[in-house]
């Protein structure tokens, strides 16, 4: 391992940002907290810009790893310990200062932080934490962050931070733990769902206490203000969060402390000949902030690599079934495997990213998550792989014709929503504009229905669009011919790359480092 001393803050950000490429950032906020006086930032859904990659990586956020040193040495990645390359680290208040400039700039929206593992779990969760912690309370950055969390890191650490960031992900990195095994010895299947089932119990305890909030103010404010009632309903209030402050504060004192300073749960055992690395916050000042913040408010999502493995469509897809179902999780992400490692166990150096399968695999997520289908519906051990030409619901739809033609005019919403090229936002318009009226196909397309695919599964009063044969092999055909320049762009596409920060290619000269390092430090 090459550790490079002394970078410039512009050298650290394009060695860090280029290794982040690899690790999926979200797509949308999840979060509606607004700005407030005295801050900077929101996380309003809408405030977060998307723009996307060629790879369909997310890029509206700055993505970046904390350091690309790592002590695993897991096969399919590009910041293994046994990879000859360079390697760096931000410090917390270097990470604050990127963060800031970049969204004053409005470059950024927000920040997605990850990081390998460096010295141990605990020292990693510690970086990050002090990086969230002085971006909310000293730069008051109140944007969004979606930060991932450390297996292996206490779970104080984890709780903490937490409180901190809008959205929390833990890379599940494999869809079975066979493969992590093989490729990745030194990681295991539970110390993953480990930390991810804490944080699933920290949204939920947090939504209900937020639901109790709601009930007791809505209570109150219906009964009335008592003149000599005792106690008021805010001293009552204050009462509660003391016990809770007080109760939380024996152990933050025992878990939190100061660097170079031993505690029972190793968490704060610094080394104090690390350079650009401070002290954690005080167990005071950070109690502060939990008890005036939401935990993880925008859910927790994971990872899976794509094509490292052999597991099927299928595998993956169940998986990623039972995620949404034991885990709450907001998103399950695919990021197809880019090969970056010579092992006889990967597929070979200049394999092309199975870019197509990870599109199939979206579109079989959303209609998990928004159409009402089941894995077992959409493949089976007999079809574990998604036609290479359809999209999983056409395909399920020629596979299911005994289901259509559907009758716009009379179908229930389920059936509506199972048509191919009726969305969920097409689907309710239709329910909702038939109470008034028959509709006819020109209807449709004023709701947005994508006809050239709904035309052959639909009828308006009794009548199809065009006349259609329902049958599996003449569907197959009208529908592949549709979609074929689509699939042959993804099949094709053989290079891609992350965008850069700094380089814009429209530009007939680039800026010279040092306006570039100005530019970063606020002197210009």
């Amino acid at each position: 391992m090459l550790i490079q001393e002394n970078l410039t803050l512009q050298q650290k950000l394009e060695i860090l940002s280029d290794a982040a490429k690899y690790d999926v950032a979200c797509t949308s906020s999840g979060a509606d907290r607004r700005g407030k006086k005295g801050t900077i930032g929101s996380a309003v859904s809408c405030g977060i810009c998307h723009s996307f990659a060629a790879d369909g990586r997310c890029i509206s956020l700055l993505k970046i790893l904390l350091t690309n040193e790592c002590i695993y040495d897991c096969r399919y990645c590009v910041n293994r310990i046994s990879n000859d390359t360079v390697r760096t680290s931000f410090t917390p208040e270097e990470i604050c200062t990127l963060t800031m400039e970049f969204y004053r700039r409005n470059y950024i929206e927000g920040l997605f932080l990850s990081s390998g593992i460096l010295r141990t779990p605990n020292y990693t969760m510690e970086q990050i934490y002090q990086a969230l912690f002085l971006l909310r309370e000293k730069y008051r950055f109140w944007g969004y962050i979606h930060v991932k969390a450390i297996p292996g890191a206490d779970p104080e650490l984890i709780e903490r931070v937490g409180h901190l960031a809008d959205r929390m992900s833990i890379n599940l990195e494999l869809p079975t733990g066979d493969g992590l095994k093989k490729l990745a010895p030194a990681k295991t299947r539970e110390r993953i769902l480990t930390p991810m089932r804490q944080i699933q119990k920290g949204i939920r305890q947090d939504q209900y206490m937020v639901e109790e909030r709601k009930r007791e103010k809505k209570i109150y404010l219906g009964s009335g203000a008592s003149a000599s009632g005792g106690r008021s309903h805010t001293a009552a209030q204050s009462d509660a969060s003391s016990v809770k402050i007080s109760s939380k504060a024996g152990l933050a004192e025992t878990k939190i402390s100061a660097v170079g300073t031993a505690s029972p749960s190793g968490i704060g055992k610094h080394d104090s000949g690390n350079t650009g690395t401070a002290s954690l916050p005080s167990a005071r000042s950070a109690l502060h902030y939990e008890q005036k913040s939401r935990f993880v408010p925008a859910g927790q999502s994971t990872q899976m690599i794509i094509g490292a493995t052999p597991e099927t469509d299928h595998q993956i897809l169940q998986v990623t079934e039972a995620l949404y179902q034991k885990f709450d999780l907001k998103r399950v992400f695919f990021s197809a495997y880019t090969a970056v490692n010579d092992d006889s166990e990967l597929p070979a150096l200049g394999t092309k990213p199975p870019l197509l399968r990870e599109h199939r695999l979206y579109q079989a997520d959303w209609l998990l998550r928004f159409y009402g289908f089941d894995a077992s519906e959409l493949l089976t051990e007999e079809r574990p792989y998604f036609h290479q030409e359809l999209d999983p619901e056409c395909d399920w739809a020629i596979r299911h014709l005994e289901n259509f033609p559907v009758e716009i005019n009379r179908a229930d919403y389920t059936q509506i929503l199972r048509v191919p090229g009726i969305g969920v936002k097409s689907a309710r318009r239709i329910v909702q504009a038939r109470r008034s009226a028959k509709l006819d196909f020109p209807d449709l397309k004023k709701f947005g229905v994508v006809l050239k695919r709904a035309a052959y599964f639909i009828t308006c009063n009794g009548k199809m669009m065009n006349p259609t044969k329902i049958e599996e092999e003449y569907l197959t055909h009208m529908l592949t011919a549709d979609g074929r320049s689509q699939t042959r762009q993804l099949a094709d596409q053989s290079e891609f790359h992350q965008l850069s920060l700094f380089d814009d290619f429209a530009l007939a000269s680039q800026p010279s480092a040092a306006d570039t390092v100005k530019s970063l430090t606020g002197q210009m």
